[in-house]
């Protein structure tokens, strides 16, 4: 952190342009620095600052039906995860959950789709996650709905099906995402 200083405050003249963009600056410098730090960029109180506030809100309005502020909200959340480079994170599944049921509430169901498509790219390397199933379900019933191809969907749920515990046990995707605990 030796090579990051503040510029020092004034005794006046704090709101001018000049010293309010130099602070700017040092402050994007400062983040910057954080971010490039594996341990720090990965630490709750880090995320905490950026996004998970976003997503506790997000989840709360969710669960309480009111898909288009919270859609806003997981659409901020989105956003900051995507510029801070943690794209693979479980939060970021969760995330795209969130958008892909206040699309479907809202009846945006082509972008609905696009959310569940994307989840698939991300979980595609993966032999077992506990939102597969349902990003599974919720693909195969919006590919249907908006007239695009399910197969290969329909076949991985298919897979899922025959190595494990019935699909019709698991939650919707809706149920995860209110029941997922966001700490």
């Amino acid at each position: 952190m030796s090579g990051v200083a503040f510029p020092r405050k004034r005794l006046r003249r704090n709101f001018t342009a000049e010293t309010i963009a130099k602070r700017s600056r040092a402050f994007e410098q400062f983040l910057s620095h954080l971010h490039s730090i594996a341990e720090i960029r990965r630490s709750p109180e880090f995320l905490e600052f950026f996004f998970l506030q976003d997503l506790r809100a997000a989840q709360r309005l969710t669960c309480t039906g009111m898909y288009r502020e919270a859609l806003a909200t997981w659409a901020n959340a989105y956003r900051l995860q995507d510029r801070l480079g943690v794209c693979s994170s479980g939060r970021f599944l969760l995330t795209l959950a969130g958008l892909a049921v206040c699309h479907q509430e809202l009846d945006q169901l082509g972008e609905a789709h696009g959310c569940c498509e994307q989840a698939l790219q991300l979980l595609e390397a993966q032999g077992s996650h506990p939102l597969l199933g349902p990003f599974l379900q919720a693909h195969v019933h919006l590919a249907w709905k908006v007239g695009k191809d399910k197969r290969r969907s329909e076949a991985r749920l298919q897979d899922l099906r025959e190595a494990g515990p019935p699909l019709q046990q698991q939650p919707t995707l809706k149920e995860c995402l209110i029941k997922e605990p966001l700490e």
